[in-house]
């Protein structure tokens, strides 16, 4: 057991520290390279665009960590944007219909968690009928956007906070409202992975589910809720989304769970479980955001940071590979 910790932390941390060095490296290729790059608010605008993939890439970490996948996560965010518009068009408050489409979101994630413990179904294929479930009731609401006008929502949209540290235009950006939801969800999610029961029981779940049982953890329970909390920060994502646009569409964001899932692995956690962080999966959203910066700047084709980001993902595969063989290797000689 105590191995198995050892091997947990040296590759959470080395995966860890590539990435932060290479969106350290990518920040500067950045900078040098172009001008108006290196600012405050190119930094700041990294959350405002991508706070919503951040808050379900942190979801979907629990997942993986436990050693299964949720790829429902884009439809979820969909079919909340698509909900959400609906009702408050019908005039339904909005202190009513966010805690309603959160609350959808855990059912959602507890059921398809309950189906694959109690049922032993692949999660592939229990989270992509959650999938075409979701993106299906989107297209039965609506098949047109729907706009938002709610003064809630326009003013979580629109509200900032400015933030200058001199008179350069470099030294000043600006930081959007629902940026706070996302960094009271990242606090909360560290917290409950590095200091609570059900977060050691995630991390034990990955590394073997026979072993965790043998320990006495409630392996059901936790499953359940890894798919829950995946499940609701993808509602949750989808309400800051719709900060973001101030439209429900149903065909929004098809595709965005290989994003959330892309961000996890650049950040670190292995498809395999039982090693991750969600520190790490921000700072793979972030990286995607930075290529999708260069990207803009180049006036190059938007497939090119598809094309990046596979390659990253390749690369991190590979050296998280490495990592773990090593470990493996001194573990071996430890024994020996």
């Amino acid at each position: 057991m105590m191995e198995q910790k050892k091997k947990k932390f040296h590759i959470n941390n080395v995966s860890l520290l590539i990435t932060i060095v290479l969106f350290i490296l990518m920040f500067i290729f950045g900078s040098v390279k172009y001008d108006n790059f290196l600012s405050i608010s190119t930094f700041l605008n990294l959350f405002n665009d991508n706070a919503y993939l951040m808050i379900a890439g942190i979801g979907v970490t629990f997942v993986l960590i436990t050693g299964g996948i949720d790829i429902s996560i884009s439809s979820t965010i969909a079919f909340t944007g698509v909900f959400s518009a609906f009702l408050l068009q019908k005039g339904v408050p909005s202190f009513v219909v966010i805690p309603l489409v959160l609350a959808i979101g855990i059912i959602i994630g507890a059921a398809q968690g309950a189906l694959i413990h109690y049922f032993k179904m692949q999660p592939f294929i229990v989270t992509l009928a959650g999938q075409f479930l979701m993106r299906g009731l989107c297209v039965v609401i609506s098949e047109a956007s729907i706009p938002i006008s709610d003064p809630f929502f326009k003013s979580m949209a629109l509200g900032k906070i400015a933030i200058k540290f001199g008179e350069e235009k470099a030294l000043s950006g600006k930081i959007y409202y629902y940026v706070f939801i996302l960094i009271v969800v990242l606090l909360v999610s560290v917290y409950v992975l590095k200091f609570t029961r059900f977060g050691r029981g995630v991390y034990a779940l990955g590394g073997s589910e026979t072993s965790a049982e043998l320990m006495g953890l409630n392996v059901a329970r936790i499953k359940i809720g890894a798919y829950a909390i995946s499940s609701f920060c993808a509602a949750l994502g989808g309400v800051v989304f719709s900060f973001y646009t101030l439209a429900g569409y149903g065909l929004q964001n098809m595709g965005m769970e290989l994003d959330a899932l892309s961000s996890a692995v650049i950040g670190g956690t292995l498809l395999s479980g039982g090693v991750g962080t969600v520190v790490g999966t921000t700072i793979g959203a972030m990286i995607q955001g930075i290529i999708q910066t260069i990207v803009t700047y180049q006036n190059l084709n938007t497939w090119w940071t598809k094309v990046t980001i596979a390659a990253l993902l390749c690369f991190f595969i590979v050296i998280q590979r490495l990592i773990a063989i090593r470990a493996e290797k001194m573990k071996g000689k430890g024994e020996a």
